[in-house]
C-alpha cells in the first residue's frame, strides 16, 4: 500500500489541509490498513448522490461517536474534477478524515488508468499489499452499509491491532497473540510473589507475626 504513494503528497481534508509528505508519515497512515480509492467528480450527478452515503459509511466505521475503536480503513479521494475549485467544493461533501491528492498532481489520472476507471462514481478497495480486494464497492456500500467492512477485513487478512503494542505497531512489528494472556498471568504471579515475600519478612521481624506481646 505504502509503495503506491511513496514520493507523493497526501492531503488531509481538514481545515488546515495538513500534508503527509514524508515516507514515515505515509507509512504510519497507510500501513496495515484497507484503502478505499474513491474516484469521483463534483460535476457528476451520481457522485453527488453517492457522497452522503459514503460519508455516513466512513463516519460509522472511523468516528469514535459510533465505534469504540476506529476501523483500519483509509478513504482517499481521487479527483477527476475539471477544476481545482470544483474539487474543493466537492471535498466539503466528503469526510474530514479522508485524504486526497493535490489537484496539480497528474498521478490522479494515472491511478484512473491503472485501475481502469471508466464510470463514476467508483470505489476501488485495496488490501494493505496493494492488491485489489474489490474493483468497485459502490453497490456494496449502498446495500450493506458498514457491514461491508467485516467482509473486507476477513478478505484482507488484516493484523488486528488489539494484539499489538502502540510503539511496536508503529514500527511494523507483530506481537504474539498469547502475549496479553501471559501478561495477565505473570502480573498475578508477581503480585502473589510480592505478597509472600512481605509475609516472610513480617514473620522474621515479629517471630510469627505476634509482635512483642505474642
Amino acid at each position: 500500500m505504502v509503495d503506491l504513494f511513496l514520493g507523493k503528497v497526501l492531503v488531509k481534508n481538514n481545515k488546515d489541509r495538513d500534508e503527509l509528505d514524508t515516507e514515515r508519515e505515509i507509512n504510519l497512515r497507510l500501513q496495515n490498513r484497507i484503502l478505499m480509492l474513491f474516484f469521483g467528480s463534483g460535476e457528476c450527478e451520481k457522485c453527488q448522490d453517492f457522497a452522503p452515503t459514503l460519508k455516513d459509511f466512513y463516519k460509522k466505521l472511523t468516528d469514535e461517536f459510533y465505534v469504540e475503536r476506529s476501523a483500519q480503513l483509509v478513504l482517499l479521494y481521487i479527483s477527476l474534477d475539471s477544476s481545482e475549485e470544483q474539487q474543493e467544493k466537492f471535498l466539503k461533501e466528503l469526510p474530514k478524515r479522508c485524504l486526497f491528492l493535490p489537484y496539480e498532481d497528474p498521478y490522479r489520472k494515472e491511478l484512473g488508468v491503472m485501475f481502469e476507471v471508466q464510470d463514476l462514481p467508483r470505489v476501488v478497495v485495496l488490501r494493505p499489499d496493494c492488491s485489489v480486494l474489490t474493483p468497485d464497492a459502490v453497490a456494496e456500500i449502498c446495500t450493506l452499509g458498514p457491514d461491508c467492512y467485516r467482509n473486507w477485513q476477513e478478505g484482507a487478512e488484516l493484523i488486528d491491532r488489539n494484539f499489538m503494542m502502540n510503539e511496536e505497531f508503529d514500527e511494523g512489528k507483530m506481537r504474539s497473540m498469547t502475549d496479553p494472556i501471559r501478561r495477565v498471568k505473570y502480573k498475578v504471579e508477581d503480585k502473589k510473589k510480592k505478597k509472600n515475600n512481605k509475609k516472610d519478612d513480617d514473620d522474621e521481624d515479629g517471630n510469627g507475626g505476634g509482635g512483642p506481646w505474642g
